[in-house]
């Protein structure tokens, strides 16, 4: 089941070196940019898609959530559904959720 993370490429995070840290810290992900994600009054977008799976968008994103980024792949990665019981191990990134999209 291919597993994509979508970095906006018009918010200042998709125009970095994040893209890079963030594929090197998650190997067995796509990661790539698209061009406005729609999240500008939120930015930087950051969206998490499975085959089959709820489809996740969280803004505000920045350099400083790596680590909440990367535990919540993983986790995703283990969810048959991509969905949560508890969120409460995202930390932060449970507030920083813009939409969740049914798979």
């Amino acid at each position: 089941m291919p597993k994509t993370i979508t970095l906006c490429s018009a918010c200042e995070l998709g125009q970095g070196s994040f893209l890079q840290t963030l594929a090197a810290s998650l190997p067995d992900w796509t990661v790539t940019t698209k061009e406005c994600m729609s999240g500008c009054r939120r930015p930087s977008t950051v969206a998490f898609r499975a085959t089959g799976k709820t489809a996740y968008l969280f803004g505000d994103i920045s350099e400083g959530d790596l680590d909440l980024l990367v535990r919540f792949a993983r986790a995703y990665s283990l969810s048959s559904t991509g969905e949560f019981d508890d969120a409460r191990p995202f930390g932060k990134l449970r507030d920083k959720a813009i939409a969740r999209i049914p798979g």
